[in-house]
């Protein structure tokens, strides 16, 4: 069963790129046919990480029905077993999609014929990077130690967690509900997508339960970073904890991935880290994330088949 995942975390400068090339090397060393299908639009670079170096067809082909699978633009890379679906040819508009185009790139990936598909997103909380982060089967929001990236990325959480949430409000058809929640909410205003949650299992405790139930099918995970020995070590998992406690839905720490200044040099040399630098502390949780993100896989595709 092919999985996909989508890698973002609402701040530029995280490492999305980074941990996406890597995290793809790593899971095609295990054998498994993976892409790496670049979505930060307008901002592409994930082929400068693998050493691709000119993208002759890309997402665009696809997008303007030059070809007419998008498996067809899946460019073999360096690295056995992993492919790359680039976003360079396309137009700078890109970043401004049609909703007709975003859906046609939802369902086409979707069909790919992979094992395992990583989405590399873009920065910011737009509507475009949204869903396609909730059109994965598992997403992972990566944040750094800076308090500006914590902020982002909470911010990236809620914004993703309240799309779901009026997707399924209008599924349900709790508008009615949701309205009446808001008018008599002071000053007609609720503060957080919790409070809309906690407020109709309040009010409507057997519809509130299925809206609950919905919500406690998100799984997502989170990744730290470039981790330096003077953060709080537990930071990540503070994160996770607080995510649980305040989000129906279910959160997942996978590590901390140290900081190294030979980062810079593998992205020079336009090489994946975990390749080049296969001993450092810095692969070494790579592979350790990566290896928790097949675990929870293996186990969630068992209890679905």
């Amino acid at each position: 069963m092919t999985q996909i995942y989508a890698i973002g975390g609402g701040k530029g400068g995280s490492g999305k790129s980074f941990l996406a090339a890597n995290f793809g090397a790593l899971f095609a060393r295990e054998g498994l046919n993976t892409v790496l299908v670049d979505l930060d639009l307008g901002g592409s670079n994930l082929h400068s990480l693998l050493g691709v170096r000119q993208v002759k067809r890309g997402l665009n082909s696809y997008l303007n029905r030059s070809v007419c699978d998008l498996s067809d633009v899946a460019v073999p890379t360096e690295i056995p077993n992993l492919h790359l679906i680039s976003s360079t040819d396309c137009s700078l508009e890109i970043g401004n999609l049609f909703y007709a185009q975003k859906v046609r790139i939802l369902d086409a990936v979707c069909r790919l014929p992979f094992d395992a598909i990583f989405m590399d997103l873009g920065a910011g909380s737009t509507y475009n990077v949204i869903d396609f982060f909730l059109s994965a089967h598992e997403g992972i929001f990566v944040f750094t130690p800076e308090p500006t990236s914590i902020q982002n990325t909470v911010r990236f959480i809620k914004a993703v967690y309240l799309r779901r949430l009026k997707r399924i409000l209008k599924q349900y058809a709790f508008n009615r509900v949701v309205k009446e929640i808001v008018e008599a909410s002071e000053g007609g205003f609720v503060g957080s997508p919790i409070e809309i949650v906690d407020r109709l299992v309040e009010r409507e405790p057997d519809r509130g339960k299925l809206l609950q139930k919905e919500l406690c099918k998100l799984r997502f995970k989170l990744v730290l970073n470039q981790y330096r020995k003077h953060v709080d070590v537990t930071l990540g998992d503070k994160m996770e904890k607080v995510c649980n406690r305040h989000f129906h839905a279910g959160f997942q720490f996978l590590g901390n991935i140290a900081y190294d200044e030979r980062v810079h040099n593998s992205v020079l040399a336009k090489t994946i880290f975990a390749n080049k630098y296969p001993y450092t502390p810095t692969s070494t949780d790579l592979k350790h994330a990566a290896a928790r993100i097949m675990k929870t896989t293996q186990k969630s595709t068992v209890a679905t088949g």
